[in-house]
């Protein structure tokens, strides 16, 4: 194990040469304990790199090795002109599997959020819109497009759009602090029950990099989801961006046994969550793929 203070001594840190962790491992390690225990905050800059050489007594390609490994996980990053520093944590998310909204995902985790409406009317379905939500093209929709920030740095940028014959007179809700499914639930009786979503990357444009304050060309995460009520009437279609230098999302995997019309979760006792959205394997042995 490396001996380093919270700040980086002048002196040189000797890496254990006895150890079987290569250099550079023990170098992620000593790095991500300062990361993790809050000695090294968001923001620090490391020094260069002929300074860490010279510090830890390794070579280059040592240091390179290391930092390169701690881009990729995410805990620094290199700014071109200026040097590397201690990235900020990204936010945890849980909106691919589960049927909360983010207003409500961010509040179970304790973040500070603020919402920014930046449309709210009613417009004519677009051929898309009217397909997901199963309208005819032309028909009333409420669009409602909102910049949710978390900690004060903006996050998501999402457009939602609801069939205006099933939820008329939202459009006058002030939706800065309150959440889209509970007004639906509360004013109109409307339980959203299952959705379907995917999930992939695009760059920023123009407007979106201005919006969520990051570069056009800059990576985002695109949440597509259409939402269901219990009778499988489709209520809401919604794309959301999430900025990818700021976003994690979490998913839970079950595998699933399949005998007859009977499907449980192998190794678990318990229901999943309901809400939650899983990816099944077939245990049918003439189906298995190794």
């Amino acid at each position: 194990m490396i001996d380093i203070d919270n700040e980086i001594p002048s002196s040189v840190i000797r890496v254990d040469r006895n150890s079987r962790v290569p250099y550079y491992a023990q170098i992620i390690e000593s790095i991500q304990e300062r990361i993790e225990n809050g000695q090294w905050q968001a923001g620090y800059q490391l020094p260069g790199e002929s300074e860490l050489c010279r510090m830890f007594n390794v070579s280059r390609t040592v240091i390179r090795q290391a930092l390169g490994e701690l881009v990729y996980e995410g805990l620094i990053t290199r700014v071109k002109g200026k040097g590397t520093f201690i990235a900020e944590p990204k936010i945890g998310e849980s909106l691919v599997q589960k049927l909360t909204g983010f207003y409500h995902d961010m509040a179970e985790r304790g973040y500070e959020q603020a919402t920014k409406v930046l449309e709210q009317d009613v417009i004519p379905a677009s051929p898309k819109v009217a397909s997901y939500l199963r309208l005819r093209e032309g028909e009333e929709v409420l669009r409602l497009t909102r910049k949710r920030s978390v900690m004060g740095e903006p996050i998501v940028l999402v457009t939602t759009y609801l069939p205006y014959k099933l939820c008329q007179g939202l459009e006058n809700e002030d939706f800065t602090n309150q959440s889209l499914y509970e007004a639906l639930e509360r004013k109109f009786n409307l339980t959203i029950v299952y959705g379907k979503r995917t999930v992939e990357a695009v760059p920023a444009n123009e407007y979106e990099a201005e919006i969520l304050e990051t570069e056009k060309g800059a990576p985002l995460i695109l949440l597509d989801s259409i939402s269901y009520i219990g009778d499988g009437t489709p209520i809401e279609y919604y794309h959301a961006l999430h900025r990818g230098d700021r976003t994690r999302f979490e998913v839970e995997l079950v595998r699933y046994e399949e005998r007859g019309t009977n499907r449980k979760p192998l190794g678990r006792t318990e229901v999943p969550p309901q809400g939650s959205a899983f990816i099944t394997e077939s245990n049918n042995p003439s189906r298995s793929e190794g």
